[in-house]
């Protein structure tokens, strides 16, 4: 790789007599001025020069004779010219020869060794301007680098273009974003712009989910219901799913794509060299398709298009064989519209509820010897692919598609972690890796109270940063096989274009660079740095992007040998000054600086903000900190939590934090079908005020508050002594999730031990475990 960039740079040198580069270290970053170079994503390798190139109204934008995508590559530069400088460079045909002095040149010259179909170089000297690509994708990437040379805003004075010699390619050839219209439509300016926005960050996929269970949104003429029908839904949940009752506004809602309007968004992506991949889900998330051809379900309908998120039952019939006859009539008109080699067929979250019950089903799984409803969905996905490529395409699917045997030439979308990509990738499959842990980003960028209603999950922009699409558990032959990855944007709580741009930025920035520099020259603190100025340029598309970054992240650690919280704060931005009170009074510029993590020995409110230039620039983030005789005490749990809602262990329960209606927010233990037990030791017999334990209710969740509560005490860990139990009745008249606080008073009853019992209200002779209960602070007074 290193060659390759040296000889490339190289190239350029020799185009302009170069700015001294001889025995520079490529494979690092010199010290670059941030205040006019911050480039995302960073470029594998630049090296800043002395002085600048200014544009002026004599400037010419030059591009090789007769290379009509390389003019239009540079009327696009000439139009960002525009904007920034006040002049509009014409564009003109290179002269023969050695390039002269005050032009930009973009031209196609392949170097020795190349950069790729991606790469480029890019020489800004005082005299020109030269752009080399052997593609002219790569001439059309170099150039989003040229845009973040120039000024946010118009200059009110002229415009220079720092000196540099940049030579660059991607690390992976999968970086994509997703959007989901179904849940919610979006027209089609705003696809553009969504495209757009890709474009800006050199990425070069744009996944366009268009059917699911709440509406079919691509038109399809040999079966016009599927619009005219599964296009429109009868209402949309208000609040969110985990509400209890659900409840709907009751109003139509809808819309599609014409056939026109797909070819119109296709070509304007290819304009921008990105690839649209349509997804048409199947078997599963089918509802809307079966609104419209009941035929083609198990039960034989009648359906209407969902109104409600989720996951359904019912979904195309395996064992009907004019089921596949429309799915393959419908994917030959999708792919006529679609030049891209790839087709997303879905294959996710398909309950086989129908298929087990259906006689048609299960008689395809004896005649064609498959021992399981999962080796009929194999069977499925691999009928449909085998059509595919008989068209000369390809198919990709949700993790979900190695259930039962994955189908021979199937590519894998791994977003139940990174487990699916790691088993697709070792049977040489290719991987695209979209991991909700890194790569959802409906999920919030902030504190679910300071936040819009989100999916759920906590995605911040440090963490979107810190994603590694290539696992260390594979081999160096089984890594060739991660394409790349890429961010989804589901939207069952984005019913609009502002708030899609909210959740995808800053995030999207942080994935380009995930997806384009090379790992080892990634780093935190300078990507917090260059997003400073990104910012400006978000304010500059006009872009509803979100401030989260800026906010404070509290993290209170317990230390249970001195009885004592450890905070730290920390933003996600670079620059801002953090300030905190501990008396919950609002954080002002005058208040408390935060140099470095400081020790709270007693109960406070610690409220904390970031300032710039005495202006409060993020959202006050709270956290309360209790003080009572079971803090940081021991503390035994007779059954363990859920491994997937351990909190920090037992002493989740006693750190002095109570955690909000998010279940997720770490400061719950979550118990699946068993009762908490929890034996706190107060290490001496002392007077025993009261006891209060605190539980969620969260219906939608399956988080259910305890059938009962039952706190007894002891003088020896031996013998207890019941001093309360009672029915803990549900909060059948709150919708929404909902903390619930037991409290016992004990009248200076004298006790080391304290046993707090909460039941599960699971329900009896259940089966299997069925419901969640989730427990917070023990308080000991």
């Amino acid at each position: 790789m290193k060659k390759n960039i040296r000889v490339a740079l190289a190239v350029v040198l020799g185009l302009g007599g170069g700015i001294g580069l001889a025995g520079a270290a490529f494979a690092q970053q010199p010290n670059v001025n941030r205040s006019t170079i911050s480039i995302i994503p960073q470029p594998a390798h630049l090296v800043a020069g002395s002085g600048s190139f200014t544009v002026t109204s004599a400037t010419k934008i030059y591009v090789d004779p007769n290379n009509e995508e390389l003019r239009r590559i540079g009327e696009m530069l000439s139009q960002d010219l525009q904007r920034a400088a006040g002049v509009q460079p014409p564009v003109a045909s290179a002269p023969s020869g050695k390039p002269g002095p005050g032009g930009i040149y973009l031209t196609l010259r392949q170097p020795s060794d190349s950069l790729g179909p991606e790469g480029y170089t890019l020489s800004v000297q005082p005299t020109q301007v030269v752009l080399v690509a052997g593609k002219p994708q790569g001439v059309f990437l170099g150039l989003q680098t040229i845009r973040q040379l120039l000024p946010a805003q118009r200059a009110a004075t002229v415009v220079r273009l720092p000196a540099l010699e940049v030579a660059d390619q991607p690390r992976y050839q999968w970086r994509g974003m997703h959007l989901d219209v179904c849940r919610h439509f979006f027209p089609v300016e705003f696809v553009k712009q969504y495209i757009d926005y890709l474009a800006l960050h050199k990425m070069n996929t744009f996944h366009w989910h268009l059917t699911d269970d709440q509406g079919w949104r691509i038109e399809i003429k040999k079966y016009p219901k599927l619009t005219s029908v599964g296009g429109w839904r009868d209402g949309t949940l208000i609040g969110h799913y985990t509400d209890q009752p659900h409840q709907f506004d009751n109003i139509r809602y809808g819309g599609f794509y014409t056939q026109e309007q797909i070819k119109e968004v296709v070509k304007y992506a290819q304009d921008r060299y990105i690839t649209v991949v349509p997804e048409i889900e199947m078997p599963g998330h089918a509802v809307a398709g079966l609104a419209a051809y009941p035929e083609f379900s198990c039960a034989g309908g009648p359906f209407k298009v969902e109104r409600l998120w989720g996951v359904f039952d019912d979904i195309f019939c395996a064992g009907n064989e004019q089921t596949f006859k429309f799915l393959q009539d419908v994917l030959t008109e999708v792919m006529s519209l679609f030049p891209g080699k790839i087709v997303h067929i879905g294959g996710d979250e398909a309950p086989k509820t129908r298929w087990h019950e259906c006689p048609k089903c299960q008689a395809r799984m004896k005649a064609e010897n498959l021992k399981d409803e999962h080796e009929l969905q194999s069977y499925f996905v691999q009928r449909i692919e085998k059509f595919v490529n008989s068209r000369g395409k390809s198919i990709i699917g949700w993790d979900e598609i190695l259930e039962g045997g994955l189908a021979p030439n199937a590519a894998v979308m791994s977003w139940r972690g990174q487990e699916g990509g790691i088993m697709a990738a070792r049977q040489q499959h290719n991987v695209v890796m979209a991991p909700g842990s890194h790569a959802y980003f409906d999920h919030a960028q902030g504190e679910a109270g300071l936040e819009p209603l989100s999916f759920g999950g906590y995605l911040p922009l440090s963490k979107v940063y810190a994603f590694e699409p290539t696992p260390k558990e594979l081999t160096a032959a089984e890594q060739q096989y991660i394409l790349g990855g890429q961010a989804n944007i589901w939207t069952e709580y984005i019913p609009t274009a502002q708030q899609v741009e909210y959740m995808a930025f800053p995030r999207m920035s942080a994935l380009a660079e995930v997806l384009w520099t090379p790992a080892r020259q990634r780093s935190w603190p300078d990507f917090q740095q260059r997003m400073q100025q990104q910012y400006r340029r978000y304010e500059a598309w006009g872009t509803t992007y979100s401030r989260s970054a800026f906010n404070v992240r509290q993290q209170l650690t317990l230390d249970p040998a001195r009885r004592t919280t450890l905070v730290t704060l920390q933003t996600d931005a670079a620059g801002p000054q953090i300030v905190y009170t501990l008396d919950s009074s609002a954080p002002t510029a005058s208040s408390p600086v935060y140099t470095q993590p400081f020790t709270v020995p007693r109960a406070a409110v610690i409220k904390a903000a970031s300032f710039e230039q005495g202006e409060l620039v993020g959202k006050v983030t709270t956290r309360e900190l209790l003080m009572h005789k079971a803090f940081a005490t021991s503390l035994t749990l007779t059954n363990e939590p859920n491994k997937n809602y351990r909190g920090a262990g037992a002493f989740t329960l006693v750190d002095g934090q109570k955690g909000s209606t998010n279940h997720a927010d770490g400061q719950w233990l979550g118990f699946y079908g068993t009762d908490m037990v929890a034996i706190v030791d107060l290490k001496q017999t002392t007077d025993v005020n009261t006891v209060s334990s605190t539980f969620l209710q969260a219906a939608g969740s399956g988080i259910r508050l305890p059938a009962s509560v039952e706190v007894a005490v002891s003088e020896d860990g031996k013998k207890y002594r019941t001093m309360y139990s009672a029915p803990v009745p549900a909060l059948v008249d709150q919708a929404k999730p909902t903390i619930r606080e037991v409290r016992t008073d004990l009248k200076k009853t004298q006790a080391r031990f304290v046993r707090i019992t909460a039941k599960n209200a699971q329900a009896a002779g259940a089966a299997k475990p069925e419901t969640w209960l989730f427990a917070d602070e023990i308080v000991v007074r």
